[in-house]
């Protein structure tokens, strides 16, 4: 839930390091910091707020002098966020500084042990233990940094990932992950430590990724050594290619990523089909469903697990799957699965869900699953991802950076990919006929360009934003294919304007929501053509007759709705199936300029980050 960034070379370490954390501020902005080695000493400075308020406050600090440095922008587990509970942390002699993201489960009891040992702490982290974990481990037992760093590792319980510098060692970084992901960039002469590439990409472009298990000495003039935690054991370093630039993770003249992204989506869904969905031949072609076709299309249930917007997704891809391809399909918060005792047979497909790949409780069930003898097939935008190692096949979404914290592009390229592997097994399975797969086959073609139409409404949910912006609570109904759309639109709002909503089948408000509604509640409809559309008037009507105020999501030229509610907002029309990846645009703007008139944090809201990697 960290970002850690550490540089070690020939250039100023500083500026490297300030600007990785920047780059890497959507994964924890609760409090930063960064330690520099000058040749002589540690220098460090740290403080609660963003990486902002860290710049204004290092120069006046410390010097900024340095070729070697590592740096940290938090998101608190252990110990409120405030200047001392901060990292970098150091051990008690000060020779030793430590980076961390993760959860050291078991700190409290190598706390207590250190104590007894004479040593002291300021914070009420676990960081901190550590450390002098492994200042302790280094000393009792009279060995260099990377010995005492594996030898302490095996006594913790939890997630890492680390960059540890001795300064009685100053020619190297010994880094170490868990469940956290960790990026050694390598350059000429020099290597960038990072918890993805961001940081790093205009300096070089290839990355060795470190596996769970593995821990690595960076040292300048040498090649990366990785060796196991476990057992000590070596291992060969594999060199990759990054796939990401550097316009990717700017804002290009957007005022938010979470803007950018959102206007993104038309080419990230175009992106997401492309070279997989041949229109014209009338194919699908993904090497992940390809090659495991067999157990695809034997499977007695498909199970998908995510958590977040990637659950909403998941939904959307049960009524697809079962819709096409005519399997059950059960859709769980991967947080929840692991901890129920599941029953999970062998001839069950897994399908797991995650934006970043790095989802700590999405990995947990992975595992679990595994363990059991179901297939196990990954869904996720980021390259090299540790879902995407664990898991047995899967497919890349292609979406590009999300660096904007609440998720608009990875829904709809989440959506996007589901549908294409649904229409895939459908189409083998001879569960749709050879004309309904050509015709989907096109329809997708051109949802890119009805997102864009979509897009266009931009202004017109501006002024809808500004009427309902003071509203306390919002309602989001939605039936069929549109109920998790419905979801997923309280989520955003909830994200990044602090208004409370809630999503839920239309059908269900009678059953207790239709309580709260009064002249003073918006709630939002939506209600396309496709799919139900007289049931979802009838619950306009009863929304209507209790003084609700009526924001309706209408298919074009729709009339009906428009005579019963306060807003519409129109989009184009497609199957229903794939009128979630419609649907959902006008939400995320209207969350969007919610949160920018209530002058809320858009990319970074408060609590949140990107990359949920602790349970």
């Amino acid at each position: 839930m960290c970002g850690i960034v550490g540089y070690i070379g020939h250039r100023e370490a500083y500026p490297i390091v300030l600007k990785g954390l920047k780059r890497l501020e959507y994964r924890g902005y609760d409090s930063a910091g960064i330690a520099l080695y000058d040749g002589n000493d540690i220098k460090l400075s740290k403080t609660k707020g963003k990486v902002a308020d860290l710049e204004e406050r290092l120069t006046k600090e410390i010097s900024t002098e340095g070729t070697i440095g590592i740096g940290h922008t938090r998101w608190a587990t252990h110990g409120v966020p405030n200047d001392v509970n901060s990292h970098p942390h150091y051990s008690n002699s000060g020779n030793l500084v430590i980076i961390h993201n993760g959860i050291i489960e078991n700190y409290e009891s190598l706390r207590k042990e250190l104590l007894k040992r004479g040593y002291n702490f300021t914070s009420e982290t676990d960081t901190e233990v550590l450390v002098n974990l492994i200042e302790d481990v280094k000393t009792k037992e009279n060995v260099k940094l990377g010995k005492a760093v594996q030898i302490a590792l095996n006594q913790t319980i939890g997630a890492y990932a680390i960059a540890v510098f001795d300064k009685q060692k100053p020619d190297e970084i010994v880094v170490a992950r868990l469940g956290s992901p960790l990026a050694i960039g390598v350059g000429d002469d020099e290597f960038f430590i990072a918890s993805d590439a961001s940081p790093f990409i205009e300096y070089t472009n290839n990355a060795i990724y470190l596996e769970d298990g593995e821990m690595a000495i960076v040292r300048r003039g040498k090649e990366v050594k990785v060796r196991k935690i476990q057992d000590d054991s070596s291992v060969e370093p594999y060199l990759q290619e990054l796939q990401i630039n550097l316009e990717q993770i700017e804002k290009g003249g957007y005022d938010h990523f979470m803007l950018k992204e959102i206007y993104e989506q038309p080419n990230a869904i175009s992106d997401t089909y492309r070279g997989r969905m041949r229109v014209a031949e009338g194919i699908i072609k993904m090497a992940g469903i390809d090659d495991n076709l067999a157990k695809l299309l034997n499977a007695k249930r498909i199970l998908i697990i995510a958590c977040g917007t990637s659950w909403h997704a998941g939904l959307v891809a049960e009524y697809i799957f079962e819709e096409l391809v005519r399997i059950p399909v059960e859709v769980e918060y991967a947080s929840e699965f692991r901890y129920r005792n599941p029953v999970i047979h062998q001839d069950d497909v897994v399908i797991a869900i995650s934006q970043s790949g790095e989802t700590a409780d999405t990995m947990a069930a992975i595992k679990l699953a595994k363990e059991r003898g179901a297939f196990v097939f990954g869904v996720c935008n980021v390259v090299g991802s540790s879902i995407s190692r664990e898991t047995h096949a899967g497919a890349y979404t292609h979406a590009g950076p999300e660096i904007g914290v609440a998720s608009t592009k990875a829904f709809t390229t989440q959506i996007t990919v589901l549908s294409l592997i649904a229409l895939k097994l459908a189409e083998r399975k001879g569960t749709i006929s050879n004309s309904d797969f050509h015709y989907y086959l096109q329809e997708l073609e051109r949802i890119p360009e009805k997102v864009k139409q979509a897009l266009e409404s931009n202004e017109h949910i501006k002024f809808i934003a500004d009427t309902y912006k003071n509203a306390k609570n919002f309602l989001y109904l939605g039936r069929g294919y549109n109920f998790p759309v419905a979801l997923e639109g309280a989520l955003k709002l909830k994200e990044i304007s602090y208004i409370h909503a809630e999503g839920y089948p239309a059908a269900e408000m009678k059953h207790g929501p239709i309580a709260l509604i009064d002249e003073h509640m918006p709630v939002v409809v939506i209600a396309t053509k496709k799919g139900h559309y007289e049931k979802v008037v009838s619950n306009i009507q009863e929304i209507k007759s209790r003084k609700g105020k009526i924001i309706g999501i209408v298919t074009e030229g729709d009339v009906t709705v428009k005579e019963l509610a306060d807003h519409v907002i129109e989009i184009p029309e497609t199957e229903e199936f794939l009128t979630p990846l419609l649907t959902t645009i006008p939400l995320q703007l209207l969350s969007y300029h919610i949160a920018v008139m209530l002058d809320k944090n858009v990319d970074q809201p408060r609590n949140l980050a990107k990359s949920v990697t602790v349970e």
